[in-house]
C-alpha cells in the first residue's frame, strides 16, 4: 500500500465513506438473518447468520474488543464468512457481544469485565444457536479479546459441546509489549479519573480541537508519522506498540486502511484493568474472585485445562505487536497439560489484526483455518 504524506484534506476525506457502515454487501448469495438474544445479566446482543444450505458443521465467529461482525464480512476483499461459505461450511454465525461497536455498551463508563463476557455472552449465544441447529457440530473462530473470553468461557466450563476452536492472537496467556504494559499501568486511571473521558475513540481527531478527545487525537497524530490516517494512529495507541501496531500497512487494502475508524469502535477503559491483571498474573484469572455472580467460574481459567477435550488451534501472526507471543506461550502451557490435544499456527508476514483484515487473507490465512476445521469434521466434543 502506498502511504501518502499528511495533507490538510485528510480528515475531510475520511468522512467520504467508500463502504457503508454495517453493510452486508460482502456476503452475496446467502440467506442473512438477525438473531437477537438476551444475556442472564440483562443485556441485549445480536448475531448474524449467513446460510446457503444446511450443514452438519456450523461455525460461530467472534470479534474482539471495539470491533464487530463487520471485520469478517468486509466487501473490499474476500472475507472470512464468504470464504467459509465457499469452502463447505455453509452455515456461519457471527456474534456481536457486549464488546461490539454495533452496540452502545462500550460508550458507557461501565464496570463490565472480561469475566462478564465469558460468563454471560457466550452461554446465551450458544444456547440460541442450539435452538436453531440442534445437536449439529459447532466450531468457533475467535479473535483478540473475543478469543480470550471465549476460551475463558470454554475452559471455565460454562460453554460445552464445542467441536473445535481456532483462537487468534491471544487465548489464556495474554502477553503484551513493554510499552503496552506501561500504558496499561496508567491509562485507565489517567483517562477515566483525571481527564474524565468516558471512552477512547479511534475517530478522536474528528472531535473539536479544544475537546479532550480532540486534543488527545491530535497529540497521538504527532507521534505517528507513518501514514495519513488519524484513526490508524489512535488504534496503535489503544492497542499495542508500533508504527502501526495492529497490522502491517502493506497487508491492507487502501479502503480498509481508510475505514479503520468504522471497523474499530470506541471503548471505555475498564476492560483494560482486567487485561492488566491477567498480564501481571501470567494467565487468565478472574478480576474479582469475591463477585457472587461469577461463583460458577474458576478463579484461574487453567484450573480445568486438562479436562477440556475440545481441541484448539492457537493462531498468531509472526510479528504480533499487540499480543506478542501470547499464543505461543499458551500452546506450550496447554501442551504440557494435555500433550497432543492442541495445535499452533504461526502466520509469516502478519501481525495482529491483519490476520482477518488483510487483503490477501483468503490466500495466506483462511486456508489454514479451513484445513483445521476439515480435520475435525465428524468429531463430537463434550
Amino acid at each position: 500500500m502506498n502511504v501518502s504524506p499528511k495533507t490538510k484534506d485528510t480528515r475531510a476525506l475520511e468522512h467520504e465513506r467508500v463502504v457503508p457502515r454495517f453493510t452486508l454487501e460482502g456476503v452475496p448469495d446467502a440467506d442473512v438473518r438477525i438473531y437477537p438474544l438476551t444475556t442472564e445479566d440483562k443485556l441485549g446482543l445480536s448475531m448474524l447468520r449467513f446460510q446457503r444450505e444446511p450443514c452438519e458443521d456450523v461455525v460461530l465467529v467472534i470479534h474482539g474488543l471495539t470491533t464487530s461482525s463487520d471485520m469478517f464480512i468486509m466487501p473490499e476483499h474476500e472475507n472470512l464468512v464468504r470464504y467459509l461459505l465457499d469452502h463447505g461450511f455453509t452455515d456461519v454465525w457471527t456474534l456481536d457481544s457486549r464488546m461490539s461497536n454495533r452496540h452502545p455498551y462500550n460508550l458507557l463508563r461501565h464496570r463490565y469485565t472480561l469475566d462478564d463476557v465469558a460468563a454471560f455472552d457466550y452461554p446465551a449465544a450458544v444456547a440460541r444457536i442450539r435452538q436453531e441447529i440442534g445437536d449439529k457440530r459447532l466450531h468457533v473462530i475467535g479473535h483478540c479479546l473475543g478469543s480470550v473470553t471465549f476460551m475463558m468461557s470454554l475452559f471455565g466450563g460454562v460453554v460445552e459441546d464445542i467441536t473445535s476452536v481456532i483462537a487468534s492472537s491471544a487465548a489464556l496467556t495474554p502477553r503484551i509489549p513493554t510499552w503496552s504494559r506501561l500504558k496499561l499501568a496508567v491509562a485507565p486511571f489517567l483517562l477515566e479519573r483525571v481527564l474524565d473521558m468516558p471512552y477512547l475513540d479511534p475517530n478522536a481527531s474528528h472531535e473539536p480541537l479544544l475537546s479532550r478527545s480532540g486534543l488527545l487525537g491530535r497529540a497521538v497524530d504527532l507521534l505517528h508519522p507513518e501514514c495519513d490516517v488519524p484513526a490508524c494512529h489512535m488504534l496503535s495507541m489503544m492497542w499495542g506498540t508500533g508504527w502501526p501496531a495492529p497490522y502491517h500497512h502493506e497487508n491492507l487494502h487502501d479502503v480498509t486502511h481508510q475505514r479503520g475508524g468504522d471497523l474499530h469502535g470506541a471503548t471505555s477503559v475498564h476492560y483494560y484493568r482486567h487485561l492488566r491483571k491477567m498480564v501481571n498474573a501470567g494467565g487468565a484469572v478472574k478480576y474479582d474472585p469475591s463477585d457472587p455472580r461469577l461463583d460458577h467460574l474458576p478463579d484461574d481459567y487453567f484450573d480445568f485445562a486438562e479436562e477440556i477435550e475440545t481441541p484448539v488451534l492457537l493462531v498468531t501472526g509472526e510479528s504480533n505487536h499487540v499480543f506478542t507471543d501470547s499464543n505461543i506461550v499458551c500452546y506450550q502451557r496447554l501442551e504440557s497439560l494435555a500433550p497432543g490435544r492442541h495445535s499452533l499456527e504461526i502466520i509469516p508476514g502478519y501481525g495482529h489484526q491483519d490476520v482477518f483484515l488483510g487483503k490477501d487473507c483468503a490466500r495466506d490465512v483462511f486456508p489454514r483455518f479451513v484445513r483445521y476445521l476439515n480435520a475435525h469434521r465428524g468429531e463430537r466434543r463434550h
